[in-house]
């Protein structure tokens, strides 16, 4: 038996279409695991990558690799109707295909293909409607950010999303494109690097410092944090003291990974961004 027709393309890949809406979901991007418990089919999903972490539901559910190291034992066990692939995971997207097991391509680059995709995905799952709710409201609760930060100051920011502990080796920030750019961007930030069209930015002290970023915003996730760790991780920043974020004490440490999973909960990432530049708005 070959492969069920693509019938649909859309920005951020394709999807294999099946007759019926599928009942065994085996889902490996964590955004799009939150957007199917976020419809209300939930109780789809027979399995999920090891990095999924929301909702609760999902500690309950098989694990089946990541974008590295699918097991493709494991999600061939669990008899899928549907499996959610990165689009750049070829040899699985061929496994599959030869095994006649329809799947969805995911690609994501911006804040708009979260709502896309959510609308995509609602159509693929049969949940059309409620994901076009979602989305929709989504789209309005951003743009009611955009409006309540539009006449305050854009402050130069510097949003991490990555370094090495305990010092400011390896640093790794938002660059002039992609979603947490949008994000920033959407909660009234001035991007340090919007000039650089790239997801992410490795960058140097010496960059640092020539950006003189008036905010920075570094984010944890993952495992918790404890809160002495983070004063720690913030002091790191007081090697920089000529950069106006440190010398004005607008260092902030943001913890969760609400902020770096493009899915349904972005509205509420965003919103904190926003917190955080703006806060007389937001009392």
């Amino acid at each position: 038996m070959t492969r069920r027709t693509f019938l649909l393309v859309v920005v951020f890949g394709a999807m294999g279409l099946a007759a019926e809406p599928p009942r065994r979901i085996v889902s490996l991007i964590p955004a799009v695991t939150e957007m199917i418990f976020a419809m209300g089919a939930g109780d789809r999903v027979v399995g999920v990558s090891a990095y999924d972490r929301y909702p609760p539901q999902v500690d309950r559910i098989a694990r089946v690799g990541g974008l590295i190291d699918p097991n493709v034992e494991r999600i061939f066990s669990l008899k899928p109707d549907l499996v959610i692939v990165y689009d750049t995971q070829e040899d699985l997207k061929q496994r599959l295909d030869r095994a006649a097991i329809p799947f969805y391509r995911y690609e994501h680059r911006t804040l708009p293909d979260i709502a896309a995709t959510m609308r995509s995905v609602g159509a693929r799952i049969g949940a059309a409607e409620r994901a076009n709710q979602l989305a929709t409201g989504m789209e309005a609760d951003l743009d009611a950010i955009r409006r309540t930060v539009s006449g305050e100051p854009r402050f130069k920011t510097l949003l991490v999303f990555g370094r090495d502990p305990g010092s400011l080796r390896n640093v790794y920030a938002s660059g002039g494109y992609g979603f947490l750019h949008d994000m920033l961007e959407a909660a009234g930030g001035d991007d340090v690097f919007a000039d650089t069209k790239q997801q992410s930015v490795q960058a140097s002290t010496e960059m640092i410092l020539a950006r003189r970023p008036e905010v920075i915003i570094e984010l944890h996730y993952g495992d918790s944090v404890k809160s002495t760790e983070l004063r720690r991780e913030a002091a790191v920043w007081d090697a920089l003291p000529s950069i106006p974020a440190v010398r004005n004490h607008r260092v902030y440490l943001l913890v969760g990974d609400e902020f770096v999973v493009p899915g349904p909960r972005v509205v509420n990432a965003t919103r904190t961004l926003a917190r955080m530049l703006h806060p007389s708005v937001f009392r």
